[in-house]
């Protein structure tokens, strides 16, 4: 997975002149959203998982890490969401709680989150792009679109570790996830 990064020059110009509103929000939901993803495989880790799980978590944690520093970064441009102890506690949950009942259940709902994630990004991107009459905001796209990217293969790879069709209970745990995770973008993106 290629770094995360805006080069100095671009960074420089955000620092500058900052961002648009729309921006601004975009940028905050999907930091909120990626503490809740780095959370996601912290909660899975903690259940002590074994093997092909202990992999998956601790590759998938990798790249959400990245994508979290990648945000970290443009702070300057946007202010962090106010709710992120609960996005923390929403996302180590929503690893914790399925690594209980085993492996098929962590990757029918990080297939759901990646699934949501993945559109969301798509989202954004389209949304933004007639904004974004800057090259430094045409590199924050890009790199918008790295961290889809990334996400896409979390997801593929989720789903391609299933081994089994979700029963009726998994199914409605992913629906939650999906829905809770429509409902703390749009909070994000303003509180």
């Amino acid at each position: 997975m290629p770094e995360l990064q805006i080069d100095l020059k671009h960074m420089n110009q955000l620092t500058e002149s900052g961002v648009s509103k729309q921006f601004e929000q975009e940028l905050r939901c999907s930091h909120a959203g990626e503490t809740g993803a780095v959370w996601i495989y912290r909660g899975i880790l903690a259940t002590r998982p074994r093997g092909e799980l202990l992999t998956f978590a601790r590759e998938h944690l990798a790249g959400e890490s990245e994508h979290l520093r990648f945000f970290e970064q443009l702070q300057h441009c946007y202010r962090p969401s106010f709710m992120l102890p609960l996005w923390r506690l929403a996302g180590f949950l929503t690893g914790f709680l399925p690594a209980i009942f085993g492996k098929q259940a962590v990757y029918a709902t990080i297939e759901a989150v990646e699934t949501f994630v993945d559109q969301h990004y798509q989202e954004q991107i389209q949304g933004l792009k007639p904004q974004a009459h800057r090259d430094s905001e045409k590199a924050i796209l890009a790199c918008f679109e790295q961290c889809r990217l990334d996400e896409v293969h979390h997801r593929d790879d989720a789903k391609q570790r299933q081994s089994v069709e979700p029963g009726s209970t998994l199914r409605l745990w992913v629906r939650l996830v999906s829905s809770g995770s429509s409902s703390a973008v749009q909070i994000a993106r303003v509180i």
